[in-house]
């Protein structure tokens, strides 16, 4: 069995796997702003990117796809970084792992529960790694929220609604079929899902939902919108949310208490700065939070765990948990039923803790990032 990959210095060596968009305006600037992490590789299977980019980073190792184990028996690599269409995030995952290569990968974790729990079991296995690359996890807005709905300010948390949506142009990857994880849910969808699930600190046990489709041909192989309604244990707390890729930008959402509310708009995103509107008792407070690097505390946060031998957070199970209503939603969609969720132990949880701060990366130019694959 291979050894588990072991960092020569106090910097973690990243090869990046898929140089597609959000690699090219997030991930590979981030690296400037992570002192322990270090780009040592590129993977792509255009030859442009990888010359256009290796040369812009001064990386000299590039490998295509065909050469990704080459790439992970190098012994130039500690970690991977899998930036490729959701549905290779399993096999690539696991290929790194059997080889002794930590894995933080793209969210979604991928497209199935059993290709999640898989992912797990293979990390677990080989003894490496494993991270979903949640980036609000680490931003101080979203973490802010969090603390403000868990210390009782609202009051009783009662409702959270949000709507997240943006128009997606014939072509793009996201309108892959939903084996392939295309679609809304697996795209913007499980932010939504991600933040009920950390504001409220629990897991959904039923949902309802419903999709609906304009009928335009970019939607041929995947549904334009989807809104669901989450019910949670308890005091029955009720989330519902609305993403479409056929309406304009829209990021926000609102938590309800017995006592106030709590408006996050935009709380989504990682090109503006983030928004907060609270009320309680009648009085409200406004607050901005800057744009910031929302990726490399993401590298920071895995290269530190690598090196001290800390569990990530958030981990395969917290992709897991996204994954698991994810499917539960479109089968409750599919049927026009509600579908009830098993019950789910996660206690790990998103905290002001682990709030990292980068100033904002300077817009890259960007090699080709209308390639189909990536």
């Amino acid at each position: 069995m291979p050894h588990t990959a072991s960092p020569t210095s106090e910097k973690v060596r990243y090869a990046v796997v898929g140089l597609g968009h959000i690699a090219q305006v997030a991930v590979l600037p981030a690296f400037a702003h992570a002192g322990n992490s270090e780009l040592a590789a590129l993977v792509s299977s255009d030859s442009e990117k990888l010359e256009k980019l290796g040369r812009k980073y001064k990386i000299k190792d590039t490998f295509s796809y065909e050469q990704y184990d080459e790439c992970l028996q190098s012994g130039q690599v500690d970690a991977v970084y899998i930036a490729l269409p959701n549905h290779l995030h399993r096999e690539y995952s696991e290929r790194a792992a059997r080889a002794g290569v930590h894995v933080l990968c793209e969210k979604p974790m991928a497209v199935t529960e059993e290709d999640c729990r898989s992912m797990i079991r293979t990390a677990e296995e080989h003894d490496v790694k494993l991270m979903v690359a949640y980036r609000l996890h680490f931003e101080e807005a979203n973490l802010k929220a969090i603390d403000i709905v868990q210390s009782g300010k609202l009051g009783e948390p009662r409702l959270f609604d949000s709507v997240f949506t943006m128009t997606v142009k014939e072509g793009d990857i996201r309108l892959n079929p939903r084996e392939l994880g295309g679609g809304t849910l697996y795209d913007i969808g499980i932010y939504c899902i991600n933040a009920v699930r950390n504001l409220f600190g629990a897991e959904p046990m039923e949902v309802t939902a419903f999709s609906a489709n304009c009928g335009q041909r970019r939607f041929l192989e995947c549904e334009e919108t989807t809104s669901a309604i989450l019910r949670f244990p308890g005091k029955e707390r009720l989330a519902s949310f609305s993403c479409s890729f056929g309406g304009t930008d829209v990021s926000m959402y609102r938590v309800v208490g017995s006592k106030g509310e709590l408006l996050m708009d935009p709380a989504y995103e990682y090109a503006d700065e983030l928004k907060q509107r609270l009320t309680v008792d009648g009085r409200t407070r406004e607050r901005s939070f800057p744009k910031r690097d929302q990726f490399a505390p993401e590298l920071i946060h895995f290269s530190d765990c690598i090196l001290t031998g800390a569990t990530p957070e958030p981990s395969g199970y917290e992709g897991l948990a996204d994954v698991r209503v994810i499917r539960a939603i479109y089968r409750s969609a599919d049927s026009g039923q509600p579908v009830g969720l098993e019950p789910f132990d996660k206690h790990d949880r998103a905290s002001l803790d682990q709030e990292i701060r980068r100033p904002p990366v300077r817009k890259p130019e960007l090699v080709n990032t209308e390639a189909p694959s990536e």
